[in-house]
């Protein structure tokens, strides 16, 4: 297939194109970052936003039979100071990207990065996609107004549709090919940095209502997403909201002595503030995704922390 990745320069959007790529697709990148040297020469790539004409035009030049939409505006923290750049970057940009594609590539299947930020602080764990959404952020709030875009646009015009929540993508490229930027917000790719650079890792909160009083999510491989994206271009799975989480939670501390473990060396703590906007537990049951697509997890925590540690000293 020929295949459009918008945020390909971006960790998410980088993997799913390598994999894209590996699997025989034809790829197309869009990005108003440029292309990091290590993904050169594995797509076409156009450096601009993916609201812009020379994007519309790529867009139209190409004709896609799936978009990957990964681009978008991702912090938890900063959208409470700052909500307008989440609602323009992730809600009006995106309402604009579909419009041109119902117009012009009706039949194109639209594959979106959502967040488990849409379901807040759950009433119960795991979360399924059919529990309350009562995202606690403007982060959250965006996604989950796509999300509603999408399902009312497929009701009305016959949209074809993947959206997936995601559960705390970390780890990197089993063959180093590909992993996060310095300065990640991923709390494995925190911890690993303060262990290379010797710095402090701050770890905020500790009196959470959980068994070790850290917050404990639900990660889950970047190659595995990555994976699951590529298992969306069969029509097997069908039009709808996906998780893709492993129903297990992990804690920040257990997170620490994971990575205390694999490296060989001691993590130094520095106690932080809770964080706004972050719920104690969040954790994903993948379930309904497993059913259409078959098995798509292949990595477990200790190779998360292994691949990206293989990463940072690349």
């Amino acid at each position: 297939m020929n295949v459009v990745v918008t945020g390909a320069a971006g960790y998410i959007g980088g993997q799913v194109a390598l994999q894209l790529r590996d699997a025989g697709h034809s790829v197309t990148g869009i990005d108003r970052r440029p292309l990091p040297r290590h993904l050169q020469g594995t797509m076409s790539f156009v450096q601009a936003d993916f609201d812009s004409d020379e994007s519309y035009r790529r867009l139209l030049d190409v004709q896609p039979e799936a978009i990957v939409h990964c681009a978008g505006t991702s912090l938890v923290g900063p959208s409470i100071k700052h909500p307008s750049d989440y609602y323009h970057n992730n809600v009006v940009k995106t309402l604009n990207l579909l419009n041109i594609m119902m117009s012009a590539i009706p039949r194109a299947r639209f594959i979106f990065s959502s967040s488990a930020a849409v379901y807040g602080e759950p009433i119960m764990t795991p979360c399924h996609e059919v529990d309350p959404r009562e995202p606690i952020s403007p982060y959250g709030e965006s996604k989950l107004m796509v999300e509603q875009i999408l399902e009312s646009y497929h009701r009305a015009y016959g949209l074809d549709y993947v959206a997936f929540r995601y559960f705390n993508a970390c780890g990197a490229d089993s063959r180093a090919k590909h992993g996060q930027e310095p300065g990640a917000t991923n709390i494995i790719a925190r911890v690993l940095e303060s262990i290379r650079d010797n710095q402090d890792f701050v770890l905020n909160g500790i009196d959470y209502p959980t068994p070790d009083g850290t917050c404990v999510r639900d990660y889950v491989h970047v190659e595995d997403i990555a994976r699951a994206h590529v298992m969306a271009l069969n029509q097997s799975v069908t039009a709808g909201v996906y998780n893709l989480g492993s129903n297990t939670g992990t804690s920040n501390r257990e997170i620490i002595d994971a990575a205390q473990q694999v490296t060989g060396d001691a993590v130094m703590i520095r106690l932080g503030e809770n964080r706004a906007g972050d719920p104690p537990i969040l954790t994903a049951s993948a379930a309904k995704f497993g059913l259409v697509a078959g098995e798509w997890k292949h990595h477990d925590l200790d190779h998360m922390i292994r691949h990206a540690w293989a990463w940072y000293n690349v």
